[in-house]
């Protein structure tokens, strides 16, 4: 049991990797636009469905989890479908904790760098309004 549980936590990693690459990340940033038009105005709903499945990552990982799980063979609890279906919604819900700490963590990355932006360029231009002085007293002397 300890295993599976190891096991499940190890899965929902390359889950979450893959499925937040193809759904955020810029090397699929075409496929994700096409995807975004497709699925607002095919009219299929079956169509719109799948075109969507490319711009959610926690719809991606429901796919993303099947292909896994098909390769590993991985089951949970049960050593028949059971098994693989509990297994299955566990690695993706595991996976989407780890979108989500990674998203907010890379949200927290950008505020610091906004931050860290705004008080060198606050510094920069209090050094362009101390230079005036600094030159007008030296030219006094």
């Amino acid at each position: 049991m300890t295993a599976e549980i190891i096991t499940l936590f190890i899965l929902a990693l390359p889950v979450a990797s893959i499925a937040w690459t193809v759904t955020h990340e810029d090397l699929f940033r075409e496929l994700r636009t096409i995807c975004t038009d497709r699925s607002k105005s095919c009219r299929s709903l079956a169509a719109r469905k799948f075109f969507y499945l490319f711009t959610c990552e926690y719809c991606f990982s429901h796919y993303v989890t099947i292909l896994i799980l098909a390769m590993t063979r991985y089951h949970l609890l049960w050593p028949d479908w059971r098994g693989y279906v509990i297994g299955g919604f566990g690695i993706v819900w595991v996976a989407n904790i780890y979108m989500s700490a990674y998203g907010r963590l890379r949200l927290d990355i950008q505020h610091e760098r906004v931050d860290i932006a705004a008080d060198e360029k606050a510094l920069e231009e209090s050094k362009k309004r101390a230079m005036p002085r600094e030159v007008s007293s030296v030219a006094r002397r």
